[in-house]
């Protein structure tokens, strides 16, 4: 996992189709789109955008990806993301992976926890477990960006 703030350089040098998920994140306005999905790089690099409310950590699953990794990015509003290395011992709720790229977990062992304010993003790889969406204080509308890159091209 990479934690970040969009107006600070990136530390290091990061495979292009990350740094090209970074760039649109940079460049664009996102009060002028609406919800859905932007092509970045066709199925390689795309961004979904997408208006929710916050809720309570226990109301939402902890997840992992396998076939891409996801940049989530908080445009505004404020949240909370569970954060944990995927060590295999987690008990699956729901296997998606053929249809949509997405394991859901009943619980997140070890799991810790990061704080969103608007311009933050958070890159996580196929061996990190998420549960985004949680509430920092209370239920709080947010609109966060999820940029899905293709392990496969980096």
């Amino acid at each position: 996992m990479i934690f970040g703030h969009i107006s600070q350089p990136n530390p290091c040098r990061l495979p292009a189709a990350i740094e090209k998920a970074l760039d649109f994140l940079r460049s664009t306005d996102f009060k002028q789109l609406e919800p859905g999905v932007v092509e970045i790089d066709g199925k390689t690099v795309f961004a979904q955008i997408l208006d929710l409310t916050t809720r309570e950590v226990q109301e939402n699953r902890p997840e992992a990806h396998r076939r891409y990794l996801d940049i989530q990015f908080l445009a505004w509003g404020e949240e909370k993301i569970g954060i944990a290395i995927d060590t295999g011992n987690n008990e699956i709720s729901e296997s998606l992976l053929e249809q949509r790229d997405i394991i859901f977990y009943e619980y997140s062992e070890n799991e810790s926890f990061i704080e969103m304010v608007p311009g933050s993003y958070a890159i996580f790889f196929p061996q990190d477990v998420h549960r985004p969406a949680c509430n920092k204080y209370t239920a709080t509308p947010i609109r966060k960006i999820v940029v899905k890159v293709a392990i496969a091209a980096l």
